[in-house]
């Protein structure tokens, strides 16, 4: 499985990486954590507002700081 988080290096971009690694943490799980900070790339996924976050490549959030929880749901769904 695999997490992308989407961010030009902003304040909440980092937060985001923080809780999904947060929330992978917590769940123990084996789950591989990117940052995608190219433009390009984050553009090709359909992101208009950052943060953005993607499980498995479906984006999951976009423009906002989802919670750990939030989060760890969206992983334990792709299980």
């Amino acid at each position: 499985m695999k997490v992308e988080v989407y961010g030009t290096g902003c304040a909440n971009c980092k937060a985001l990486e923080k809780s999904v690694k947060k929330a992978v943490k917590e769940l123990n799980m084996d789950v591989e954590v990117v940052k995608i900070q190219d433009m390009d790339k984050i553009l090709e996924a359909g992101l208009i507002s950052m943060p953005g976050l993607a499980v498995d490549g479906e984006i999951k959030s976009m423009g906002r700081l989802p919670s750990v929880d939030e989060i760890k749901k969206w992983i334990q769904e792709k299980v």
